[in-house]
């Protein structure tokens, strides 16, 4: 069991009335989500269970990214060893008949999307090679709307739609444990927003049991491949028994009164996720 820990936890954000829970957390037990709250209750309930900490964050339900049949089946992703940087090409791959290149191709913009928060991505995907790419990735594939399959647009919806109308699904106790975590937010009273993961312990009482640890999905790739490389540091991590992270004072910018349930409109900026979770395993975290 793992208890993902963030400032604020926004099981819904398509309902503004949905209430938010401050210094909040999600236990994620065999790729679902066992429990939803306050980080204190959850942290007593399951004392056994690995606490990943996302310190000044916000932790949503992942994206859905509705532009993905023009991204993946005709835009080109680079690369990086090209050296042309990391944008995509659009129309580059439009009646091209190398699969192998086309397969590629997708599976780094996937990985890309993954970098944005996104967990769902709506199609249709025509070509053998991007469907499996698509398959392995773990991501959800999603039918588009009559008539949307064509429409462009960026890897992080974020950019061009607001938190509400980008994100898929909502968190719910039973449910798959998709989601992701963005470290810069906005629009909640009494919780600031923030630039980044604070860096500071909260007070270890055993460092040598906190490290880094990455889970990443055999069906996305092993970690550290070219296509789904595997992510770099991130949270703090503590084994069950050792010190805990972040569960004394709050770090500055938090709030102080753990569990608190808030309501609002929250944005989200482009370009903030920390970190991509599908099905339970971290499948990204930003270097």
């Amino acid at each position: 069991m793992t208890l993902h820990r963030a400032a604020l936890v926004l099981p819904d954000p398509a309902d503004p009335t949905a209430p938010s829970v401050a210094d909040g957390a999600v236990l994620v037990q065999d790729g679902r989500i066992a429990a939803l709250g306050p980080r204190e209750e959850l942290v007593a309930a399951h004392p056994g269970a690995r606490l990943r900490d996302w310190g000044a964050a916000v932790l949503a339900p992942g994206l859905r990214n509705p532009y993905g049949h023009r991204l993946l089946e005709h835009a080109y992703h680079p690369d990086p060893r090209e050296g042309v940087g990391d944008a995509p090409v659009p129309g580059a791959l439009s009646g091209s008949t190398d699969e192998t290149r086309c397969g590629a191709s997708a599976r780094r913009g996937l990985q890309r999307m993954l970098g944005c928060g996104v967990t769902a991505v709506t199609g249709p995907f025509e070509r053998a090679s991007v469907r499996t790419a698509v398959t392995r990735s773990g991501l959800t594939a999603l039918a588009a709307p009559p008539g949307a399959a064509e429409a462009e647009g960026p890897l992080d919806p974020l950019a061009v739609l607001p938190l509400a109308e980008a994100a898929y699904g909502r968190l719910a106790v039973g449910g798959r444990a998709d989601f992701a975590v963005f470290a810069d937010f906005t629009g909640v009273a009494g919780v600031a927003g923030v630039a980044g993961v604070a860096e500071d312990s909260g007070g270890v009482a055993d460092s040598a049991h906190v490290r880094d640890s990455v889970d990443v999905p055999g069906s996305a790739g092993s970690a550290g491949s070219a296509d789904f490389p595997a992510p770099g540091a991130g949270a703090a991590v503590v084994e069950p028994g050792a010190g805990r992270v972040g569960v004394g004072e709050p770090r500055a910018g938090e709030p102080r009164a753990g569990g608190a349930a808030v309501a609002g409109t929250v944005v989200v900026r482009p370009g903030s996720c920390l970190a991509t979770v599908l099905a339970g395993r971290l499948v990204y975290r930003r270097r």
